[in-house]
């Protein structure tokens, strides 16, 4: 009987120890007579939509040391420090430890400094593959691609929003070692390959990043500005197809040791930074006014230069006023007074029916980190001082992106796209694990408005006639210009932040393009003089690239001399420039000339807009 009762409980025990906890004790059997290193996962490769290789990973090497193995410590230690650029100290204060089974020396060793130090064959010595990063372009798209820390970690960007699905499975090396941790020599070695990440092709032309860049490094150098930022969009999807701020940095490069800097620099500011956009927040009003009826295209207005609203005088951009005007007059003239009115027949609710509609005070949903969500009043605080001023685009404050993703459904038959940076995203066996796809959130405005607005959009940026703003080709538009403010919610004196939103084909849109000035300081700072011209620039490169010809090969822009106007009356410039075919804005509110930009001789064409300062 206490046979078979100890025969029974060893059996149990038996059962325990073999079946129950097998694997666990098998695994910390293993853990103590083998010692491993681990083999990084090379992360997945980010290409645009054309193919490119954006970013790639390439083998490296970690560098580790097992002191209970090494031989003659003093020589390891200096060969070490010496190839591989260390302290000597540093390192042979690794190469003594002997209370861990090994120690790491360095990371992301190159193949040939690796290849030197395995030819020394020192005992106690190992190389772990690993993973390094490349950025085929460097400087191109630094901010949405982001980079990753020193162990292959997303730290911003695509890099950081898609760690998940980049980073991939890492892999091991096993080797069988004695108590001391020794490695037992003729014994098995295993090999546990890495798995790599996931491949993410993204919606971004990287030769319309490259046109989008160069333009706006022209305008740093150009305008003296503090930043540009600029954005390409497909009108009917959303996909983003362009996006940067300047400065940036090479990523191949990144400034670690300045960490304001490199903050910075890496804030995706389309989404990020909110903005008093001006008044190419016009668009926005536009389109709700149409919409609701309030307004239609024969309705005339007048601008004094200002209007009196709960006592307090707002201010048209022109001093002197506009005077009779009507609705699409009123949109080339970018005039104050005449969207105050439509902001104020709309009244709050229906206003704020339609900003809401247009997605502001909300986050886009791209798939992007630290994306903002703007900024509107609280409706019950608003007053009607307040509404009038929303109606030109200030008091609210929204991201570039949100701007133009609400442009974006107004020009594009008035559906709401979720704006998109990701094309699809496929594991290494080829399998998609993610799809982009563009999604209609509402509609937002009807077919005629959405046609209306494209048509007044045409108008208002080819002064002198069809296809003048840039030869050949019916671009819409609509300039911007906005004061800033300090920390204590004051204007700042003299900073602004000037815009351009364009749409092409005008008439049924197909690309969009902004581009913002932050605090240009090369004298001028109107969006028409500051923006305008290099959103005319990306277009044209645009085409170029796209190989679009032009919708109309008659069309010539006639170039003029910019005239000596200093000294004049406003009146006498006036009609001097209107002969030549010039446009103007006016800074000041004197009657005669002081300043011009650009300077008497400078060549301009039919259309172009200069500044005057009184």
């Amino acid at each position: 009987m206490v046979v078979a009762f100890l025969f029974c409980a060893l059996f149990v025990r038996l059962f325990v120890v073999q079946i129950i906890n097998g694997k666990d004790l098998q695994l910390r059997a293993t853990s103590q007579w083998t010692r491993d290193l681990a083999i990084v996962a090379p992360r997945g490769d980010i290409y645009d939509a054309t193919g490119s290789r954006l970013a790639v990973s390439y083998t490296t090497y970690n560098v580790y040391v097992r002191g209970r193995e090494v031989e003659d410590a003093q020589a390891v230690a200096e060969y070490l420090a010496q190839i591989l650029g260390m302290t000597y100290l540093n390192v042979y204060q690794k190469v003594i430890t002997k209370n861990v089974s090994e120690v790491l020396i360095k990371m992301q060793v190159s193949a040939d400094i690796a290849e030197l130090i395995y030819n020394k064959n020192f005992k106690g010595v190992y190389l772990a593959e690993s993973v390094g990063r490349y950025y085929t372009y460097g400087n191109l798209l630094s901010q949405v691609l982001g980079f990753v820390s020193v162990d292959n970690v997303g730290q911003s960007g695509i890099e950081s929003y898609f760690d998940s699905y980049l980073k991939g499975v890492d892999g091991y090396t096993f080797t069988q070692s004695d108590l001391q941790g020794k490695e037992i020599g003729g014994t098995l070695r295993y090999y546990v390959p890495a798995t790599k990440g996931a491949d993410i092709t993204l919606t971004i032309d990287s030769k319309m990043q490259l046109i989008l860049e160069q333009t706006l490094e022209k305008i740093m150098t150009e305008q003296q500005a503090k930043n540009a930022t600029g954005l390409i969009m497909n009108a009917k999807t959303a996909e983003v197809l362009a996006i940067s701020t300047k400065p940036s940095f090479d990523l191949n490069d990144i400034p670690r040791e300045d960490l304001t800097t490199l903050f910075d620099q890496s804030k995706i500011k389309a989404i990020t930074d909110v903005y008093e956009p001006g008044s190419t927040f016009k668009i926005l009003t536009l389109a709700a006014a149409l919409e609701e009826g309030v307004v239609s295209e024969n309705d005339t207005f007048y601008c004094g230069g200002s209007r009196v609203i709960d006592g307090v005088k707002i201010r048209c951009w022109r001093s002197i006023g506009h005077g009779s005007q009507t609705l699409q007059e009123g949109l080339a003239n970018s005039c104050n007074c005449v969207f105050m009115e439509l902001a104020l027949r709309l009244g709050v609710d229906k206003f704020y029916e339609y900003m809401e509609k247009f997605g502001l005070g909300q986050q886009t949903g791209v798939a992007l980190s630290g994306e903002a969500g703007g900024i509107l009043m609280d409706k019950s605080q608003v007053k009607t001082v307040d509404l009038a001023r929303m109606g030109f685009g200030h008091a609210v404050a929204v991201t570039p992106l949100q701007l133009l993703t609400a442009v974006s459904a107004i020009v594009n038959d008035g559906n709401l796209i979720t704006p998109t940076i990701i094309d699809n995203i496929t594991d290494c066996y080829g399998n998609t694990l993610l799809q982009g796809e563009s999604q209609v959130k509402r509609k937002v405005v009807s077919t005629q408005t959405s046609q209306k607005v494209c048509q007044m959009l045409s108008l208002a940026t080819n002064k002198t006639g069809p296809y003048t703003f840039v030869e050949g080709y019916d671009v819409g538009g609509k300039t911007g210009t906005a004061q800033k403010y300090d920390e204590t919610g004051h204007i700042a004196q003299g900073k602004y932040i000037s815009s351009f939103i364009g749409t092409f084909p005008a008439n049924d849109p197909e690309y969009l393009v902004m581009v913002m000035v932050d605090e240009p300081g090369a004298g001028a700072y109107y969006g028409s003089v500051v923006a305008a011209p290099y959103g005319k620039e990306i277009f044209t490169g645009l085409f170029n690239y796209l190989g679009i010809e032009k919708q109309n090969q008659s069309v010539v822009l006639e170039e003029v001399e910019m005239p000596d106007v200093t000294g004049l009356t406003l009146e006498e410039a006036m009609s001097s420039l209107r002969a030549l075919g010039i446009y103007f804005e006016t800074d000041g509110g004197g009657g005669r000339i002081l300043r011009q930009l650009p300077p008497a001789g400078t060549k301009l064409y039919k259309g172009d807009t200069i500044v005057l300062i009184t």
